[in-house]
C-alpha cells in the first residue's frame, strides 16, 4: 500500500512539474523572425520595430534572426514556416495574405497549417491622385472615371491582393470602372502615382507619405468610419486629420483596413503561441510602438487568442465575397 501511494504521489508530482514547465515555456534557442515581404517593405518595417523593441526592453533572453521570405506576394515566407511544423522559435510577420492569398492561387500551403498568434496594428487606405490632377476632391474624381469608364489607371499592390479588392469594393460602390495596374509592393505604385504613369492608388499611409510630403500627390478620402488621428503636420497646412472619409465624400464604403499579423507553425505547443502573444502585447505597450504606429497612421489594436480568430473569420469572409464575385477563387 505504501508503494502504491508513493507511485502516485509521485505521478502527481511529476505531472504538476511538466505542467509548471509547459507554463513557463521560453525559447531555448535564436528565434528567426520571418518577412514575408522585401526588405523596406510595410510588413519588413514592422518586423524590424518590434524586433528593436524587444531588444531595447530585454522582452526575451534569446536573440532575434530576420529572414526575408517574400516571393510570390508573401508566399514564399508561410511555405517556409509550414514546413518548419512543431518549430516554435520561427515567428512569420504577415497581413491578412496569410490566409487570403490560398483562396486566390494554387499555393504549397493552407491557412489552417499556420497557428495565429496576433495581430498588432490595422492598417487604413487612402484614395490617391498625383498632385498636378485637376481633381481635388473624391467625388468629382469617381464622377470624371465614370464618364470614361476603362481609362484611368488605378494602381496598387499585386493583383488579386488588398489594393485590387478594395479597387472591386470602389467600382460596386460608386459605378466607376478602372484598369487595375498592379506592381511589386505599394512603394512601386505611389512612385508611378508621383510619376504621373497611373491615376490614382489606394495606397495606406506609410506607402505614400513621402510623396505626399514632396508635394507630388494628393490624398481624397480614407476608407475609415472616422477621420485618422490627429497628429504632426505631413505638408505645411495637412496633416492626416484633415482628410475626409470616403463616405463622407460619396463613396458608401464605410471601412477597409488591412491587420498586420503574426504567425507560428502549426503542430507548436499552446503555451509558446501564449508566450509570444505576451510578449508582442508588451511590445504594443511601449512608447517606441506608440511612436512607430502614429507615423505611419495605422490604428493601434492589439488581437490575441479568440478575438483574433473571431476578426480572421469576418475578414476572411469579406474578402471571399469580392474574391467570387470577381472570379478570382482557384479550383
Amino acid at each position: 500500500m505504501l508503494k502504491k501511494t508513493s507511485w502516485l504521489v509521485a505521478t502527481a508530482l511529476a505531472v504538476t512539474l511538466a505542467g509548471g514547465a509547459q507554463a513557463d515555456w521560453k525559447p531555448t534557442k535564436p528565434v528567426e523572425f520571418i518577412v514575408t515581404s522585401s526588405p523596406g517593405g510595410g510588413t519588413d518595417n514592422f518586423a524590424r520595430v518590434v524586433q528593436s523593441i524587444i531588444s531595447k526592453y530585454k522582452l526575451m533572453d534569446q536573440s532575434i534572426v530576420v529572414t526575408n521570405k517574400g516571393g510570390g506576394s508573401g508566399a514564399e515566407g508561410y511555405v517556409y514556416t509550414k514546413v518548419a511544423a512543431g518549430d516554435p522559435h520561427k515567428l512569420t510577420f504577415g497581413t491578412n495574405n496569410a490566409y487570403l492569398l490560398p483562396y486566390v492561387a494554387k499555393l504549397a500551403y493552407k491557412a489552417d497549417e499556420l497557428t495565429p498568434v496576433a495581430a498588432m496594428a490595422l492598417d487604413e487606405f487612402l484614395l490617391w491622385v498625383n498632385a498636378s490632377s485637376p481633381y481635388k476632391d473624391a467625388k468629382s474624381f469617381i464622377e470624371a472615371v465614370k464618364a470614361k469608364p476603362d481609362t484611368f489607371k488605378m494602381g496598387g499592390s499585386q493583383s488579386k491582393d488588398t489594393d485590387q479588392t478594395l479597387t472591386s469594393l470602389i467600382q460596386d460602390a460608386t459605378g466607376a470602372k478602372f484598369i487595375y495596374v498592379p506592381f511589386q509592393g505599394g512603394g512601386a505604385a505611389g512612385v508611378q502615382l508621383a510619376g504621373g504613369h497611373i491615376d490614382s492608388n489606394t495606397n495606406n499611409p506609410n506607402e505614400n507619405a513621402g510623396q505626399w510630403k514632396a508635394g507630388a500627390i494628393t490624398p481624397l478620402c480614407v476608407f475609415s468610419p472616422t477621420r485618422l488621428q490627429s497628429g504632426q503636420k505631413v505638408t505645411a497646412t495637412m496633416g492626416w486629420s484633415d482628410i475626409p472619409t470616403c463616405k463622407e465624400a460619396g463613396i458608401s464604403i464605410d471601412q477597409f483596413q488591412m491587420p498586420r499579423t503574426v504567425w507560428l507553425p502549426g503542430g507548436v505547443p499552446s503555451e509558446a503561441t501564449t508566450y509570444y502573444a505576451d510578449v508582442l502585447k508588451k511590445v504594443s505597450e511601449t512608447p517606441e510602438w506608440k511612436e512607430y504606429v502614429e507615423r505611419t497612421s495605422q490604428t493601434d489594436r492589439f488581437l490575441a487568442g479568440e478575438q483574433l480568430k473571431s476578426f480572421v473569420a469576418e475578414d476572411e469572409a469579406k474578402n471571399r465575397k469580392v474574391f467570387e464575385k470577381e472570379g478570382w477563387i482557384v479550383r
